[in-house]
Order: C-alpha cells, then sequence, then structure tokens
C-alpha cells in the first residue's frame, strides 16, 4: 500500500465538550462543524482535519 492512501481514523477519544474558549472538542480536538462532517468529508479533507488537530493539541499543550 502506498503511504497515505489509507482512510484516516477518527480522532475521536469519547471524552465529548466543547472548549467555549477555542470551539474546539475537549477531547480530540475538532470544531462541532469538522465532527458534523467527518463522515462525509473525502480522506484528503480528514487528512487536513488531522494536521489542524495536531497543531491545535500543540497549541493546548497536549502535544510536544
Amino acid at each position: 500500500m502506498v503511504a497515505g492512501t489509507e482512510t484516516p481514523q477518527s480522532p475521536c477519544t469519547n471524552q465529548c465538550g466543547i472548549d467555549p474558549a477555542t470551539g474546539w472538542c475537549d477531547g480530540c480536538a475538532r470544531t462541532l462543524d469538522e465532527i458534523a462532517c467527518w463522515g462525509s468529508m473525502s480522506d484528503d479533507e480528514k487528512r487536513r482535519v488531522l494536521e489542524l488537530v495536531n497543531e491545535r493539541l500543540r497549541q493546548r499543550g497536549d502535544l510536544q
């Protein structure tokens, strides 16, 4: 399989709650729109959301 061709998995951690200051889920750092649209996104769109999630987690201090 070529790298980057597998379908990205949802980053959901089942620790849902939206931070009113950021608009991000407390568990997965996605916005409500990103969560709602996840199932209909293309793989490329999902990868972009995952990049945003990683940036947000770093901003929150959850990732180095």
